[in-house]
């Protein structure tokens, strides 16, 4: 453990220790710890940013990462979602659509791509001069969201604090060994055990860069506990099957803030055959895999790997659902945009059987009666396989959605947790509430 995380450990463990001991009650705990983050500890992690961090190699400043990266910000004309999903195709990372203009990342081998392709990039910025100019926030360190490191601390005092009706264990390894956390509401079935209530299971940061959708999925954990003897969260804890896996892609979210600044990285970290580096899990899934919408030049931000299923992180949801034919419902966390996506997004076309449709329909809208986000079929933007929702609803029957969050950044600031959670907490409760039947909704 390098001196940060250790620095990190430390000072939330005794702070944790201190608000634990003056509130015994287990609900109101858990809404102190989160909040910490914010609090004691966001001012003394600050105080110790400049420490040293062990690695394999000396520790680079910001700039100098930057300025390693191939990685270009460009603007391209694409007048429909059909253009969009080229752009895909070519190995560009789309953040922002902003009527027929389409913003994103793309390596410096994708330049020519795009351009052979008949597409006429109207702006290009290397990445050190889109963090130079200033367009993105482009903070030291966000010391309220939580590393690997905390958010391992956090879920193991959650379901210690709250022993009866949670528990923790690991749905499996990252490519480089961190375990990828779950913490389970189930009062009668804990851990790894199968289970016999209808199950809803929320996953936050498939994509490393996306830090606000492990903050959402987290407060979901600690609402859910912090009201545990309301009548409605009582309920639905002692009815359903609640699985939370906040941080899928530790690997890559790590990797995304060594050295103390971000570097807008999506993928894992997997070293590839032509030693580029990741593979995007949003399109490792068996769902019309590295069709449209994914690259297969490992050097693309929508590399969709050497073969479905090839990351051990995308692998482990395999088996995770596989093993558990109960969970009904699926929500994926991703950033930032506004949106309710519903399947298909690797299709054209609707939801083939008319009676789920309505259900997607159905919820979707409600959803966003809380966030103020927008419903749609996935596709609508652009057509992309190998996604995660796609796979969960085309092979076990899974009614799955993909939030992708509010705001213009990545990296929103620590401001942007609250307003996130709060909205996102009335729309996966209400996900939980049909979690029973979700044809339910259409009575």
């Amino acid at each position: 453990m390098n001196k940060l995380s250790l620095a990190l450990v430390m000072i939330i463990t005794w702070a944790a220790s201190a608000v634990c001991a003056e509130k015994p009650d287990n609900a109101a705990s858990a809404s102190a710890i989160f909040q910490l983050k914010n609090a004691a500890a966001g001012t003394a992690v600050r105080g110790i940013l400049d420490l040293d961090i062990s690695a394999p190699a000396p520790a680079l400043s910001a700039a100098s990462y930057l300025r390693m990266d191939d990685r270009y910000w460009v603007t391209v004309a694409a007048a429909d979602r059909y253009a969009r999903t080229r752009l895909l195709e070519a190995g560009m990372d789309i953040v922002e659509i902003r009527g027929n203009r389409t913003s994103g990342f793309v390596h410096k081998a994708g330049i020519d791509l795009l351009e052979s392709g008949g597409f006429v990039i109207e702006d290009r910025l290397s990445i050190y001069e889109y963090a130079k100019k200033g367009l993105k926030d482009f903070p030291a360190a966000d010391a309220a969201y939580h590393n690997y490191a905390e958010t391992t601390e956090l879920l193991r005092t959650l379901a210690a604090r709250n022993e009866d009706i949670a528990s923790l264990f690991s749905l499996g390894k990252t490519l480089e060994g961190r375990e990828i956390w779950c913490l389970r509401l189930n009062p009668d079935e804990k851990g790894e055990t199968s289970g016999s209530r209808p199950g809803a299971f929320y996953i936050g940061n498939h994509h490393a860069r996306e830090h606000l959708t492990n903050e959402v999925a987290l407060g979901l954990a600690v609402y859910l506990l912090d009201n545990r003897n309301s009548p409605e969260i009582k309920r639905y804890l002692e009815t359903f099957d609640i699985y939370i896996v906040p941080l899928l892609n530790a690997d890559g979210a790590e990797y995304d803030v060594a050295g103390g600044t971000y570097r807008w990285w999506r993928k894992n970290t997997r070293i590839n055959s032509d030693k580029s580096t990741g593979v995007d899990l949003n399109r490792n899934y068996d769902a019309l895999w590295c069709q449209a919408g994914a690259s297969h030049r490992p050097g693309a931000d929508t590399y969709c790997g050497s073969s479905p299923f090839s990351e051990p992180e995308t692998l482990a949801v395999k088996r995770f659902i596989g093993e558990r034919k109960n969970i009904r419902t699926l929500m994926s966390y991703h950033s930032y945009s506004g949106l309710l996506l519903y399947p298909w997004a690797g299709k054209d076309a609707p939801v083939e059987n008319e009676k789920d449709r309505r259900v997607f329909e159905k919820m979707a809208k409600t959803m966003t009666g809380f966030t103020g986000y927008t419903p749609q079929q996935a596709s609508d933007l652009y057509t992309a396989t190998g996604d995660t929702m796609d796979w969960a609803y085309a092979s076990s029957g899974i009614f799955s959605f993909t939030t992708e969050l509010e705001g213009d950044s990545f990296y929103p600031g620590a401001g942007a947790i609250e307003r996130a959670v709060a909205g996102n907490i009335k729309a996966a409760v209400y996900l939980l509430s049909v979690t029973d039947d979700p044809y339910k909704v259409l009575d």
